[in-house]
């Protein structure tokens, strides 16, 4: 069936839309009250995302508040390696954290590749259960995070902020990172080919951790990996082109190169002017982004000014998916989203038509 809402499908196309479309990424979570009363509910963030009715049920949250063109599946990053028998869990305030690290060869070796279908089914059960519930009034977006994101919580056992664990494998066993790399980027194909199959019809790939690295360490250990997934999924599907985006937060010193990563859209944090990003890439690829996420802790006209100063960095046109440059704040107020998402809606048309 064709959906109701397919702005955002054919911004990724960058083919003529009416307005310019949006969605948030974190756009299901704790800054809103409902999703604190149905994760209370839930016993667990994990048994949240396994529950496939309260994993649907965050999901359309933000789209009865919002007029948002895309839904996101609710879920985690961190499947993957909760998959591989790490044992994932999350400590209050701390956020997510493994009982089993992975930091040499042996360990590595020892790691099997998850079967998506099998291991992973409860999240394909969320997919089909939130496509049902949208009843095609916008596309819902699949993701993942990258391999190099997932190689450093499992390393590093959790967060952190130097990734030391992460950069001594890779400087001092290259062989042993790409060998983890190759695994997690088998395991990634599969995983957003089975959100393919249940479902999604747009898939990002988060690649949270990109940043860190070094210019020939990110072309080697991430965005190769990023690049070999892109070509091994299915990119039609129900009669449709499946787009890709891939979002590195702080790579748009990269940008030239991740355009040429099969991709069909780069998503762009904060850190990069839009108007730069455009002249760089041409009409190679779709732009998503920028707003700050800070910016949603000003008073709503400093959000309209800068919703206002984003779209005419843009500038006229498609291939714009109006986006967050990460995600939104747990301390959000949601009014302030409301705010984002109305001057979005009056502004944008003059750029478009």
């Amino acid at each position: 069936m064709p959906l109701q809402n397919d702005r955002l499908l054919r911004a990724l196309a960058r083919q003529p839309v009416d307005r310019t479309p949006v969605w948030m990424m974190r756009q299901a979570g704790r800054y809103l009250p409902e999703y604190r009363e149905v994760r209370g509910q839930a016993g667990s963030f994990m048994d949240l995302c396994r529950n496939a009715e309260l994993a649907c049920e965050v999901t359309m949250q933000p789209l009865r508040r919002y007029s948002l063109d895309a839904a996101i599946l609710f879920s985690d990053i961190l499947t993957i390696p909760d998959a591989m028998d790490l044992g994932l869990y999350f400590e209050t305030g701390e956020g997510p954290k493994f009982r089993k690290t992975v930091r040499s060869a042996e360990a590595v070796d020892a790691l099997q590749v998850p079967n998506a279908e099998r291991d992973l089914d409860y999240v394909m059960n969320a997919v089909r259960t939130i496509r049902h519930e949208l009843a095609d009034s916008v596309p819902l977006i699949g993701f993942s995070g990258s391999p190099w994101t997932l190689a450093t919580y499992m390393i590093e056992g959790g967060s952190s902020k130097d990734f030391r664990h992460a950069k001594a494998l890779m400087y001092g066993d290259p062989a042993a990172m790409h060998a983890l790399l190759d695994k997690l980027a088998r395991s990634v194909t599969d995983y957003l080919n089975a959100q393919i199959r249940a479902g999604a019809q747009i898939v990002q790939i988060f690649d949270t951790w990109g940043g860190v690295l070094s210019t020939p360490a990110y072309r080697e250990f991430s965005l190769t990996y990023m690049a070999r997934i892109v070509e091994g999924l299915i990119r039609e599907h129900d009669g449709r082109h499946v787009p890709v985006i891939l979002f590195t937060k702080q790579g748009g010193q990269w940008l030239e190169t991740i355009a040429d990563s099969g991709a069909d859209a780069v998503g762009l944090d904060w850190t990069t002017e839009l108007s730069d990003a455009r002249t760089r890439v041409g009409d190679r690829v779709a732009l998503q982004g920028n707003l700050d996420p800070n910016v949603l802790f000003a008073s709503p006209q400093a959000i309209r000014d800068e919703v206002a100063r984003i779209l005419a960095s843009y500038g006229s046109g498609p291939g714009h998916i109006f986006n967050l440059g990460h995600g939104v704040s747990q301390f959000t107020d949601p009014d302030h989203v409301a705010a984002f998402i109305e001057a979005l809606h009056e502004f944008s048309p003059r750029y478009h038509g």
